[in-house]
């Protein structure tokens, strides 16, 4: 793109200002040679805005710029983060973990030395763990805060920054807007610095205890089912780590219950790059495509694959009985199937009067998980987008009682069976879906079996996320435009072949108990459901369509429902 003389005077001073602030040589060599090479549009991209905090910390493409993510960046956001929390107590403690994504492990420590150097006592790990431990170490440590250096499931070209609050989860409001408050006050010339060594020597630097690890692991097998532990041995798992930090903490697992376990070896170790994937997410058929592989070769009864901070979890499942082919759960079935589960072992376990258990799902997550919670006596909490408010209704409910937590969800694969961490868990998921396996298995059933089970009982629900990116400045104003454009919809207008008959718009006003967000919900007379989302963390726009029908064959039901993708495909 062409810059005005006044865009460009502008974007060479940024740039400038940089290279003198990045102490890092290779990423402030990136924009010294964009500088010398007068290279417009790409000083633009990485100068024209700054990373915000925002969704409990930022993510972006590594480089060098105030548009990326860098060890300058870091520091400023974490300065931001020391003078919050100094002002929220005098002797403040943070926990770091990293995973094992490109530069992870330098962002993590310089977080730590920034911290250090204002006087706030670090527990840095010292080598790659997953989300979960860090939420449950930030909790048996009484830090806090918590930081996690990851970008999730993400292409290699992201890393990012999580923020954690002493309850273990995402930050929230009013600590989340705070900190942001707090970052954007951050000039330069204000980030304080120390060396690795003067911050051990004043004890504000310490590796987190050997202890911390095997509690967690300690936690994740009391949780599991006394009299199933046995029954364990007998499913036989294949798995894949997708390159990332959940690897170890898995295979310890399953070890320690003597489940057999066959590993991808090509994604068994930590690699950056993610050389075997385009993308390493669970979701995505193709990141799970060897691990199925494996599945065949070895006759798995399970599938597992976790995405490279080991938050989400995904499970495939054999299609016959000689184990030839399988098939990828959607991140809906999964929920669907373990809220089932753990409703059924809550009721074998607790025969007398009780607490209420409660499931708190994500308002994108199928509406069956409300169905079957229900009837069977519990309670099913809507929250937003974003697991942090789930863990927020955990929080409450430690006070209860009433009721009690039972299990957190969201239809990106994430899932909490534990009240001891408060993120989505893989690692302690896949323990849970081990277990669910054996007991259906005891039965002489399938985890396809106690879906078509579900199916014939509440009638058959899919769901659909479209998902569309949008990089860049230009990006941005495209997203706009379409939300834009949504929200001059109203109730009557046409659009995929059928009929809106009502618009929420959570930006206007709540819904449900829900908060204002940047979301619209539409309700069609054909019975199906859009809600439209653009993503916190990422340049898209999500949308999630809900299907649902009673008293239909399978095969009537999917006929219908490809027409149905297909004329919304087509409206989008």
């Amino acid at each position: 793109m062409a810059l005005t003389e006044q865009e460009k005077v502008l974007i060479y001073r940024k740039a400038q200002d940089y290279v003198q602030s990045e102490g890092n040589a290779l990423f402030r060599k990136e924009v010294i040679d964009a500088l010398d090479e007068h290279a417009d549009d790409e000083l633009y991209d990485r100068f024209y805005t700054s990373l915000a905090f925002g969704t409990a910390g930022i993510r972006g493409v590594i480089g060098g710029g105030t548009n990326r993510i860098n060890p300058f960046v870091v520091r400023k956001v974490t300065q931001g983060l020391a003078d919050y929390l100094l002002v929220q107590e005098p002797a403040p403690v943070v926990v770091i973990a990293f995973d094992a994504r490109n530069y992870s492990d330098l962002f993590a420590e310089q977080a730590a030395l920034t911290l250090c150097a204002n006087g706030v006592t670090v527990y840095l790990y010292d080598t790659l763990r997953p989300v979960p431990m860090l939420s449950f170490a930030l909790r048996h440590l009484q830090a806090t805060s918590g930081i996690v250096i990851t970008a999730s499931h993400n292409p290699a070209k992201y890393n990012g920054y999580k923020v954690y609050w002493r309850d273990g989860g995402q930050v929230t409001p009013p600590h989340d807007i705070g900190i942001a408050d707090r970052v954007a006050a951050v000039v330069p010339g204000s980030i304080r610095t120390i060396s690795k060594t003067e911050a051990k020597k004043k004890g504000l630097l310490r590796k987190v205890p050997k202890g911390v690890d095997e509690a967690y692991y300690n936690m994740v097998i009391e949780s599991l089912s006394p009299s199933l532990k046995d029954k364990m041995r007998a499913v036989s798992v294949a798995y894949t780590p997708l390159h990332g930090a959940a690897n170890i903490p898995v295979r310890t697992l399953l070890a320690k219950l003597q489940v057999p376990c066959a590993v991808v070896e090509q994604q068994e170790l930590p690699d950056g790059d993610f050389p075997t994937v385009s993308m390493p997410n669970p979701e995505d058929p193709q990141a799970m495509r060897l691990a199925i592989e494996l599945g065949i070769e070895v006759q798995a009864d399970i599938v597992l694959g976790t995405d490279p901070d080991g938050d989400r979890l995904g499970i495939a499942i054999p299609t016959d009985a000689k184990k030839t082919a399988y098939e990828l759960l959607t991140g809906n079935q999964i929920a669907v199937l373990l809220t089932d589960y753990l409703l059924t072992r809550w009721h074998r376990q607790h025969q007398g009067p009780c607490k209420q258990p409660v499931v708190v799902k994500s308002f994108v997550t199928t509406d069956l998980v409300r169905e079957i919670a229900e009837k069977e006596g519990a309670l099913c909490i809507d929250v937003l987008t974003g697991f942090k408010y789930i863990a927020e209704q955990i929080a409450q409910l430690e006070h209860s009682q009433e009721q009690c937590f039972l299990f957190g969800c969201e239809e990106s694969f994430g899932y909490l069976g534990v009240p001891h961490v408060r993120d989505k868990d893989a690692v302690s998921t896949a323990l849970l879906a081990v277990e669910m396996m054996s007991f259906y298995a005891a039965q002489g059933m399938c985890l396809q079996d106690r879906l078509d089970q579900i199916y014939q009982t509440y009638g058959y629900y899919t769901e659909v996320v479209l998902s569309f990116a949008y990089e860049g400045s230009s990006g941005q104003q495209k997203m706009a435009t379409i939300m834009k454009n949504f929200r001059k919809m109203d109730e009557g207008d046409s659009f995929a072949t059928t009929t809106v008959t009502q618009k929420i718009d959570l930006l206007e006003k709540g819904a449900d108990g829900l908060p204002p967000s940047d979301v619209i919900i539409l309700t069609f007379a054909s019975g199906d459901k859009m809600v439209i989302r653009p993503s916190g963390t990422e340049p898209k726009i999500k949308y999630y369509l809900f299907f649902h029908a009673k008293e239909v064959s399978k095969k009537a039901f999917q006929a219908k429902l490809q027409e149905r993708i297909a004329q919304f495909k087509s409206a989008l």
